[in-house]
């Protein structure tokens, strides 16, 4: 029997280790993943301390130990500290744990037809937020038209209200988008055997990028894209019709941005950071 070379250490599995060490504490698990559904906006020390119960001094330790392995970002805005989960390394990190999973044949950690990307083949997108009564019902609606011919929309919801929101289908039908056959429902209806295969999944609210989501037929690529959530502002009809304007604006620039990648061009790594690039902006 042929004993395998010993490997040589490398700069990535030092940084591999260094990210492994910092997140192999309970407490520093909780606040990465905190600061994960908390992204793009990120979380101050005040906001962690209160949702997690852990004393002020103790948690300063944890984020130093967070940023010094490259997994949080830090910056200042006015007198708070700002704590960003950073999305490059987190990528990165998974990248090189996956690199050269199952003697590179397909597995169920990696997406099992990759080259369907440089297909022209419809490519299936699932929107979700915990209502699905207007962000990812308008995301449904305008990607279904900004996409035609190369992308295929859904939507659906962790807790559906069970109706769409007349300012969404009002906001739609004055810029002429789709809004016939739209419908809130359970994001159940796309987890079983028979649901469309998914390319995508994009969640468009915090709330809904914090719970437990299905097992995706297909291990479709992933991506947070956090909008403000128009339903909930109360005020004047004024308020309310220009928030949900507000939603429809940047979710309307976002799938722009979406529908222009050169899929084809891209490897699931950097497509990864292209899609959360976009839910940042």
């Amino acid at each position: 029997m042929t004993i395998p070379p010993i490997a040589q250490p490398s700069e990535d599995e030092d940084q591999a280790l260094v990210a492994l060490s910092a997140l192999a504490q309970r407490s520093r698990l909780q606040v990465f993943r905190s600061l994960v559904t908390a992204a793009p906006e990120g979380l101050t020390p005040g906001a962690l301390a209160t949702e997690h119960g852990i004393a002020p001094s103790a948690l300063s330790f944890h984020l130093k130990e967070l940023v010094q392995a490259n997994l949080v970002t830090v910056a200042r805005e006015g007198r708070h500290l700002v704590y960003q989960a950073n999305f490059v390394a987190m990528n990165g990190l998974m990248a090189y744990l996956t690199d050269t999973c199952c003697g590179g044949q397909p597995c169920h950690l990696t997406q099992p037809k990759e080259a369907d990307m440089t297909t022209d083949r419809v490519r299936n997108v699932l929107f979700i937020c915990k209502g699905n009564s207007a962000r990812s019902i308008m995301a449904e609606s305008v990607l279904n038209q900004l996409g035609a011919g190369r992308f295929r929309a859904y939507s659906a919801g962790s807790h559906p209200h069970g109706a769409v929101n007349p300012l969404a289908l009002e906001l739609l039908q004055r810029n002429h988008y789709p809004h016939q056959g739209l419908r809130s429902k359970n994001w159940d209806e796309f987890a079983g055997p028979d649901a469309p295969h998914m390319d995508f999944v994009l969640t468009v609210c915090d709330k809904a990028a914090g719970e437990v989501c299905p097992v995706w037929p297909g291990q479709p690529m992933s991506a947070h894209w956090g909008v403000p959530d128009p339903v909930a502002v109360q005020g004047s009809a004024e308020d309310r019709q220009r928030a949900f304007t507000d939603a429809f604006i940047v979710l309307n620039r976002r799938i722009s941005l979406f529908t222009v990648l050169p899929l084809e061009k891209l490897d699931r790594l950097a497509l990864k950071l292209q899609l959360d690039q976009i839910g940042q902006s």
